[in-house]
């Protein structure tokens, strides 16, 4: 399981790259999580003020 960000939602804030604990997400135009070291916590879909990120299988 990874966290996926939509991108159409994703307004490219930086708050879920502030929030992750491992650093597994940068930003540009939007956000992208890199699934080899994410641990799924969920803290960035908990603090996405778009509700842009899920946890998916």
């Amino acid at each position: 399981m990874a966290a996926k960000v939509d991108i159409d939602k994703c307004t490219a804030c930086g708050t879920c790259a502030e929030v992750c604990p491992v650093e597994a997400i940068t930003v540009e135009d939007y956000a992208v999580v890199n699934e080899d070291e994410c641990v799924d916590c969920g803290t960035c879909v908990d603090e996405c003020p778009e509700g842009a990120i899920t946890l998916e299988d």
